[in-house]
């Protein structure tokens, strides 16, 4: 149901909401958000939770280019509310139904020096709030350049942070746990050679931010429906503690260019004092909108395998080890050169990977370096390199598509744009033609390097505007998308469900060359995974990288059996068996979990959670009743008491727990596991333990 009223209307009729002229509280009070100007006219709002203030008054507006800026001078020409209760059913997802319920608040400022009107509208939930601005055609604010954005939260200490430093073009940072106060000192250590930080303050960090008060009450800061706007970083005045919002540039220095009417992201704020509620939000979800499309029966959640890994930390070519001839690609003649190394994406490689999959039940092949123009792809003219139709000579794109296809396997396309996106955008409908000729419905696509039209961010409004451009492109022809190294997501994917993952973090490819903390898995589902799915890559059984490439330093940290729990823990509707093969043939009892694990959900409850320490996570399968609990631990291993009281009750179940052995440890010991059987049911307690950077997996199978 949804009612909409004037606020004369609301304070006749509507106590319920709890809303005075300028205030609005969830549907059961515990959040309240209070909005007023002040100081000479800025727009201001506070936020408490359960009778405590989270958020102190904080200031709201813009500065423009070329233009009195939207900062002060404002008043309060009046206000609306609405409420709203609903239940919605996303096409993939950790649960079945979500529900939708909030109290709002639309106040309407106006500066009358200017006459020029901005919104804001204000959605309050249990567990959190949303706002954002909005621009109404009335006034003469009409085309409009920002300067910046000045959205203000005002933090109520020096909380702790987990947090990645400021960047215009990548999420791919291990995460800082630290005070607030320590981020200055701790920057350089935290950012990596090739960052942009020096255009933020020593203190500019991206969202999804993850904080903790001292007196328990956990706070994140992110945005949600990331549309025809620039994607949001916070920069902190650390005198103060109060963060402020910090838009990314386009190629000349502005930070969004809009036109009446239009609205901005909305920001939001999830609010609680239990970490599991964090985990649990769907409040970004519930701020963007419906789905658009009538017809979702071909977006299907894909468990995949593919020739990916032995490139990453095997140290193979993505491009062709033999001479080519000369090939003209549109305006270049482009001349291959012989490389070093074998090229993996060739005929028979592929086929054992297809083998493999149709053998263990898995949907997909993801198939990388099989298109012409890895040799210079990151090259001075990248942005002519690809076109993404022409197979190199030893991948048979018609024979392998009808191999897969006969035993019931998919194949995965893979369009490396080089950060080209003017090149992949006039390429796109043929490249995406081909993949409906041969039967493809999943593409990975990646941007890698400096952006193209030169100057851009991979952050800017004509990215944000470039993924949104290839989602809905792919969705004309039933195409499912997973791309990596675009702006980290903020729940399109409820808008736009073919947006089956993302990268936008350091996922496991990172532990071939660079390295994760062992706590990494524990900090992403609170920051980077808040605003949508990542194809994160788990299921790696051989830590030791210098045993597929001698030249190599890497090392996964982690244990075996935490590889198996990521599968649990860190929800996506994509999930791949990112290791090779041979490597899970050495330990075919462990892999039962990989082939077992579902990726879609009916149910989904967090046991148990602390950022940088643990979660544990039971989910439901989507199409049966079956459970699966995965728990991943940090550098400090930790001891597991949960309750198995989400079963059925009266029902008897069969639990085969893959967990840490005595002794196991990331660093040096982490292929130690033992499996066990029992029967369980809703009265059982488990007691378990998860080595340090490692966990356990459990499938729960009712026996009758």
């Amino acid at each position: 149901m949804k009612k909409y009223s004037m606020m004369t209307a609301v304070m006749m009729a509507a106590a319920a909401l709890t809303v005075s002229a300028e205030k609005v509280a969830s549907p059961s009070g515990l959040i309240v958000v209070d909005a007023y100007v002040a100081d000479g006219g800025k727009p201001t709002y506070t936020v408490e939770y359960k009778g405590r203030p989270v958020i102190k008054p904080s200031h709201l507006g813009f500065e423009l280019v070329g233009a009195t800026s939207l900062l002060d001078k404002f008043e309060i020409t009046g206000t609306e509310t609405a409420s709203s209760d609903q239940t919605w059913t996303p096409v993939w997802g950790e649960n079945s139904t979500i529900r939708d319920n909030y109290n709002e608040l639309l106040v309407h400022y106006k500066q009358p020096s200017t006459d020029r009107y901005v919104d804001v509208r204000f959605r309050v939930y249990d567990d959190g709030v949303g706002f954002r601005y909005e621009f109404p055609i009335d006034g003469p604010l009409g085309y409009f350049n920002i300067k910046e954005e000045r959205t203000q939260f005002a933090m109520t200490g020096d909380h702790t942070a987990w947090w990645i430093a400021g960047d215009y073009d990548t999420q791919e940072y291990d995460y800082t746990e630290s005070r607030l106060s320590e981020i200055r000192g701790l920057m350089d250590s935290a950012i990596s050679s090739n960052a942009s930080q020096t255009q933020f303050s020593p203190t500019g960090v991206q969202t999804s931010l993850q904080l903790k008060t001292d007196d328990g009450i956990y706070i994140n800061i992110h945005e949600a429906a990331l549309v025809d706007y620039s994607c949001m970083h916070l920069n902190l005045d650390d005198r103060n503690m109060v963060f402020e919002s910090w838009l990314t540039p386009d190629a000349q220095g502005v930070k969004g260019r809009l036109q009446t009417p239009a609205k901005s992201p909305w920001r939001t704020l999830i609010i609680s004092d239990d970490a599991r509620d964090m985990l649990a939000s769907n409040l970004i979800l519930n701020l963007n909108d419906p789905c658009a499309y009538d017809d979702t029966s071909w977006i299907k959640p894909v468990k995949y395998v593919g020739v990916w890994w032995e490139m990453i930390a095997g140290g193979k070519q993505w491009s062709y080890t033999h001479d080519l001839p000369s090939v003209k690609l549109d305006r270049l003649d482009y001349t291959t050169t012989k490389c070093h190394g074998q090229h993996p994406a060739n005929n028979d490689n592929v086929k054992r990977y297809i083998d493999f999959a149709a053998e263990h039940g898995f949907d997909q092949v993801l198939v990388e370096g099989w298109n012409i123009g890895w040799e210079d792809w990151f090259g001075h003219q990248k942005d002519y390199v690809f076109d993404f139709v022409t197979p190199y000579p030893d991948f048979d794109i018609d024979m392998l598509n009808r191999y897969a296809a006969d035993k019931g396997v998919k194949l995965m396309m893979h369009h490396e744009t080089s950060s080209a996106a003017t090149n992949y955008e006039r390429h796109m409908d043929a490249a995406y033609q081909l993949m409906k000729k041969y039967g493809y419905n999943a593409v990975k696509s990646g941007y890698v390097g400096n952006i193209i039209p030169y100057g851009e961010h991979h952050y800017s409004q004509w990215m944000i505007n470039h993924y949104l451009y290839a989602l809905k492109k792919a969705a004309g022809y039933g195409i499912m998308v997973n791309a990596h190294e675009a702006v980290r997501p903020t729940g399109l994917c409820r808008t736009y469900p073919n947006l089956v993952g993302n990268e936008s973090a350091r996922g496991t490819e990172y532990e071939a060359f660079a390295g994760n903390k062992p706590s990494h898995t524990t900090v992403l589902p609170f920051t980077r995974l808040q605003g949508g799915p990542m194809d994160y890559t788990p299921g790696i059984f051989e830590m030791d990288v210098t045993k597929i490439n001698p030249q190599s330093q890497g090392h996964v940290n982690s244990t075996l059996a935490r590889q198996l729990a990521l599968y649990v823990t860190m929800y996506s509707p994509l999930q791949m068996a990112a290791d090779l093969p041979e490597h899970y043939e050495r330990f075919m009892d462990a892999f039962q979990f990989i082939k077992d694990v579902p990726v879609d959900w009916q149910k989904s409850i967090y046991l148990e959670a602390e950022p940088g320490q643990y979660i544990t996570a039971a989910r439901k399968d989507k199409n049966s009743d079956e459970w699966y609990v995965g728990c991943t631990s940090g550098e400090n291993g930790h001891k597991s008491d949960i309750r198995l009281d989400f079963l059925d009750k009266g029902r008897k179940y069969e639990a085969t727990i893959y967990a840490d052995a005595p002794g196991a440890h990331y660093r040096d010991n982490p292929q130690a596991y033992v499996i066990s059987r029992r029967k369980v049911d809703s009265r059982t307690r488990l007691k378990l333990y998860a080595a340090p950077g490692g966990g356990y997996a459990i499938s729960i199978k009712p026996v009758e």
